[in-house]
């Protein structure tokens, strides 16, 4: 009866460690790279100080945990225009970007917007 308690306890010891393997190697691929959409009312005051940085547009897609920091709100400009607006935990602007859908130096048409 002895040997037959040890081996039950073998094997829910291995199956709780493999558990708590799967656990951790799955937790390590995911942290820094959540990317999910922000909600409730950080979507709030993200897309508000999005939209007052851009001064126009409307929110067409966010994300948490951006690579560039931490809430990332894309905003559609009236032109149709895309603008990416990094902020941090605390809603401030630390950046934006134009969201080209080209690549780089394609986007020349022969025009000279510049002169």
């Amino acid at each position: 009866m002895k040997l037959r308690t040890r081996v039950a306890l073998a094997t829910g010891v291995v199956v709780v460690a493999a558990g708590g393997i799967g656990v951790a190697v799955v937790g390590a691929t995911t942290a820094g790279d959540d990317e999910s959409p922000i909600t409730g009312s950080a979507l709030e005051q993200a897309s508000a100080a999005a939209l007052a940085h851009t001064g126009e547009g409307r929110v067409t897609e966010t994300e948490v945990g951006d690579e560039e920091s931490y809430y990332e709100v894309e905003v559609t400009l009236d032109d149709g225009s895309q603008v990416d607006v990094q902020l941090d935990r605390e809603f401030g602007v630390v950046g934006a970007e134009a969201d080209r859908n080209d690549d780089e130096g394609s986007n020349e048409d022969g025009g000279s917007e510049q002169d």
